[in-house]
């Protein structure tokens, strides 16, 4: 088996959150006082870091918290708007079967993953790391690695976003980015991840070692 331990973030990986994010985006710049950015502006923001964006949209760091604490409340309320990618159930199954330690690493909080999860998924779920800040991932990818016992070479982190990529780099953890998320993936790919998945099914198979073309 290539890993051990499968790290994953959880809106634009396993859950298919980003036309839900659309919809309430211009509710959150008018609470929160940051540029509302134009439709036409999405494909160019999509090859940025959150870095990049959050400049784009003038939003200040400092902000941050409130505006995320408010998006959990309105994920809270649309739960049932969202729905995992097209295989994640069958690819959780799998890791699952095979021994593979599945955990979940992200900014949203563990209520409303486990909702969207459902108890099935939820029970393929070893060990959730919820409620990250928006860069502060990499502690929690730490406590994980700590709590499961297994070293960072034999655990990959899987996400969509290039913060993913810096906060799994910095706990020298390969990283699988995929294709079907915020980040586009040319832009993951500048960033040197050790695996490129362009369907959630390659996953297990890279994971189980078994080559991923």
């Amino acid at each position: 088996m290539k890993y051990k331990l499968v790290i994953f973030d959880f809106d634009g990986t396993l859950a298919d959150s980003f036309e839900w994010f659309l919809g309430v985006v211009d509710e959150l710049a008018a609470k929160h006082k940051f540029k509302m950015f134009e439709r036409a502006e999405l494909d160019e923001l999509r090859g940025s870091s959150a870095v990049k964006v959050l400049e784009h949209l003038g939003v200040s760091r400092w902000r941050l918290p409130a505006i995320g604490r408010h998006l959990q409340k309105l994920a809270a309320r649309d739960t049932g708007k969202i729905s995992l990618f097209e295989g994640v159930e069958k690819m959780l199954a799998e890791l699952a079967a095979s021994g593979v330690t599945v955990a979940i690493v992200s900014s949203s909080v563990e209520s409303n993953i486990r909702k969207i999860l459902g108890p099935k998924n939820v029970a393929r779920v070893a060990h959730f790391e919820c409620g990250a800040s928006l860069f502060g991932k990499r502690t929690k990818l730490r406590k994980v690695l700590r709590k499961c016992g297994v070293s960072a070479s034999e655990t990959l982190c899987v996400g969509d976003e290039v913060r993913d990529i810096e906060a799994a780099k910095a706990e020298g953890i390969p990283f699988g980015a995929v294709g079907w998320g915020f980040t586009h993936l040319h832009a993951l790919r500048e960033c040197e991840p050790e695996e490129v998945f362009a369907t959630v099914g390659e996953i297990a198979t890279c994971v189980a070692g078994r080559r991923v073309k």
